[in-house]
């Protein structure tokens, strides 16, 4: 009975040429086959997930973009509309008191409003984090790769 995959060993260890190949020898060439599986595979995984990192990183960008365009024109009509009405509401402060302790107490009113603003937006700023969560994820499998080396 001929074996038409000469090179693969049969039972026991003995190859089909009658070459003797230990069990030793059969389990130490699994597991570096194995360790050579585990190794690429997670290099694989470490390619996948930093490919996976960039394109989270891509579409937060475009909303990003986005989002920072529709502030800006959103601002921008703000402004116009703040500014407008700060005349308006200095000329009719005009009737009672001068014209320059209007622009004066107009003034104040835009600086109790905008102090707590700033306050408040340098703290959100402060509690940001940008990071993707695909980095959190590739720092849990290169410290999981650590542990199975070990």
């Amino acid at each position: 009975m001929s074996n038409p995959y000469p090179s693969e060993v049969t039972h026991a260890g003995q190859g089909v040429r009658g070459s003797h190949v230990s069990d030793t020898a059969v389990r130490e060439a699994t597991a570096g086959q194995l360790m050579s599986e585990v190794t690429s595979d997670l290099s694989e995984l470490v390619r996948k997930e930093i490919e996976l990192a960039r394109a989270e990183i891509r579409q937060e960008g475009r909303r990003a973009r986005r989002g920072a365009g529709m502030l800006g024109g959103g601002g921008f009509a703000v402004y116009m509309t703040l500014l407008f009405a700060s005349v308006a509401l200095m000329f009719l402060l005009d009737r009672v008191i001068a014209i320059d302790w209007a622009a004066f107490i107009v003034a104040m009113i835009y600086l109790v409003v905008a102090v707590p603003l700033v306050l408040r937006g340098r703290r959100e700023l402060r509690n940001m984090s940008g990071a993707p969560q695909t980095v959190d994820t590739l720092k849990e499998d290169a410290q999981w790769a650590a542990n199975r080396t070990k």
